[in-house]
């Protein structure tokens, strides 16, 4: 069988320096060129190995630092391995940092067809497909607008849509859930899908089993570079959550059970987990709980540290009270907000322009976890109610704006004089 992607015995070895390293040469003279060598050298990954076949999709799961963002950049060319090879057969296409190739001053139209001559389209092909990749970002109306005038959402939606319509025997994707809204989150998974049917092998990093269980055949478990797992998606998925879990649990004090704002219990190892060096104090669902389909929500976290915290994260969750099904799961890293600290007492706000969620009750959980995901803060689960109501009935979970249009051959003769 030929693979697309072989990875055998790889190796990756970067060096450490010192924290206070000279960035100039007169710096570099006056400390005599002693800072300037490595302090020592560390294995970003070491030992890894597996295949990928076309039309399968692998996931990697792993915490901050485990080298999962380091592999997905040597499958895609970028920097060279120590040991071991990579052996990639077809075209690569790379969700690796959605927009780094884009220039402030051109213009969307201008960028689509720089990205996507770069990403190895003939100009002929871009003009044939220039239509498609603006209606699937859903930004015609600002495709002739510089660059620079766009959100961060729009040049993500922009970057996302140039990339899938590269025809990629090989796609490269790091974390690309937290583009736009629920609506354009549904239509990206849906085409990633696509991909994979149509035979593309796809390899897909992220720090959440969910995801990767709902999406992957396999999945490659990285702990400090090496594979600590790797198999069938559900059983390696589900061993790292319970980890993460356990980790949480060894690191949450017995404490008594609170109220919420909304007056629900919120109980700890039931309803609130986390060490607790960071607390929630509050989450707030404004303009309100009770909100129509298609509406703005805005989540408030508020929290109490006593201590300085680096680098948390804050996660919004929404999941459907009757069954726990994940509507959004999003945080303030995969939508790279970077939170350098927290001390004492502060808001965190999430705005979802819109929430095109159908008819029904749901919960919105929130979070604060260590940066590398090691294990929370404080996470508030199933204390936070939402009810959406929507104008007319859906069977299924999205809601998204839509119009019904029918033509037909025969009133077009008709209407011929």
């Amino acid at each position: 069988m030929a693979y697309s992607i072989v990875v055998d015995n790889l190796g990756k070895r970067f060096n450490r320096y010192h924290a206070q390293k000279p960035v100039t040469i007169m710096e570099a003279a006056l400390s005599g060129l002693r800072r300037m060598r490595p302090l020592e050298a560390f294995w970003a990954l070491r030992n890894v190995s597996f295949t990928v076949s076309p039309g399968e999709m692998v996931g990697i799961l792993g915490h901050n630092g485990a080298g999962k963002s380091t592999l997905l950049q040597l499958i895609g060319g970028v920097g060279y391995p120590e040991e071991g090879r990579i052996q990639v057969n077809g075209r690569i296409g790379a969700l690796l940092d959605l927009g780094a190739g884009f220039h402030p001053d051109l213009t969307g139209r201008e960028n689509v067809f720089v990205n996507a001559v770069i990403g190895g389209l003939t100009h002929q092909q871009v003009r044939r497909r220039f239509d498609s990749i603006v209606e699937f970002a859903e930004l015609a109306s600002f495709i002739d607008n510089p660059l620079r005038t766009y959100s961060t959402g729009m040049q993500m939606r922009l970057a996302f849509s140039i990339a899938i319509h590269i025809d990629s025997e090989v796609l490269l994707v790091d974390e690309f859930l937290s583009v736009g809204d629920l609506s354009f989150q549904a239509k990206c998974l849906a085409r990633i899908r696509d991909l994979k049917k149509q035979g593309s092998a796809i390899v897909l990093i992220s720090h959440e089993p969910d995801t990767v269980k709902a999406l992957c055949n396999k999945v490659i478990w990285l702990r400090h570079g090496q594979i600590v797992a790797q198999g069938d998606a559900d059983v390696v998925a589900g061993h790292y959550a319970v980890e993460m879990h356990n980790d949480t649990g060894q690191n949450t004090p017995i404490l008594p059970s609170g109220m919420s704002a909304a007056d629900l219990e919120h109980q700890v190892d039931q309803h609130r987990f986390g060490s607790l060096e960071a607390e929630i104090t509050v989450a707030k669902l404004l303009p309100s709980s009770e909100m129509l389909t298609g509406e703005s929500l805005t989540i408030e976290i508020n929290y109490m540290s006593s201590n300085t915290i680096l680098n948390p994260v804050f996660s919004v969750d929404i999941s459907r009270r009757e069954d726990g099904f994940i509507c959004l799961d999003t945080n303030t890293q995969a939508m790279r907000f970077e939170v350098e600290k927290i001390q004492g007492q502060g808001q965190v706000h999430l705005t979802l322009d819109r929430l095109d969620l159908s008819t029904g009750e749901y919960f919105v959980n929130v979070g604060i976890f260590r940066g590398d995901w090691k294990y929370a803060y404080d996470y508030h689960w199933h204390v936070y109610p939402l009810s959406v109501q929507a104008e007319s009935n859906s069977e299924g979970l999205m809601m998204p704006p839509g119009r019904w249009r029918i033509s037909s051959p025969m009133n077009a003769l008709l209407s011929q004089p």
